[in-house]
């Protein structure tokens, strides 16, 4: 996995595209290497874990950026269950979830374009501008949780491997 850097001069739209993809990529770099037990593992005492983490980020990718600009989404379950993992939810699974929301997202973001509007799941209008920035902080944000989970279940640190 090459670490990605945000263009330091580049058009807005590939800054925003390259900050929100580093993130995504140091979430999925946080489960490599563990077991199904590992990621499920919960470390805190709400019981967050690697694997709940990563199915909530799928679905807020589908929902902030289909779900607001009116495309359509794979059916999901319950909305306020995104951060529980059922028990026939593998690594794999949640990591192939996690793909087809980042793949409808980028769909969403390259065809809607920057000034497009949309309406959240609160009834305010968003631009896709703002999505995207919003998207780029609640991605960092749980990947920084990610980031102290791992850390307590192998001592694994970093944004990548070998840092």
């Amino acid at each position: 996995m090459v670490k990605r850097i945000p263009p330091l001069a580049g058009p807005e739209k590939d800054t925003l595209l390259v900050s929100i993809n580093r993130h995504r990529d140091v979430v999925l770099w946080k489960l490599q290497g563990l077991d199904e037990e590992q990621a499920r593992r919960p470390l805190t005492p709400s019981g967050t874990n690697l694997l709940s983490l990563l199915k909530h980020l799928s679905y807020v990718e589908y929902g902030w950026f289909c779900g607001t600009f009116g495309r359509e989404t794979e059916q999901l379950g319950d909305p306020e269950d995104d951060l529980n993992v059922g028990p026939d939810e593998t690594i794999a699974d949640m990591v192939a979830l996690y793909g087809r929301a980042r793949a409808a997202a980028d769909l969403a973001v390259h065809e809607v374009g920057l000034d497009g509007l949309g309406t959240s799941w609160d009834g305010e209008t968003v631009s896709m501008r703002w999505v995207l920035v919003h998207m780029i902080e609640e991605t960092a944000r749980h990947a920084g949780h990610m980031d102290i989970v791992r850390e307590l279940i192998d001592g694994a640190t970093g944004d990548h491997a070998g840092n």
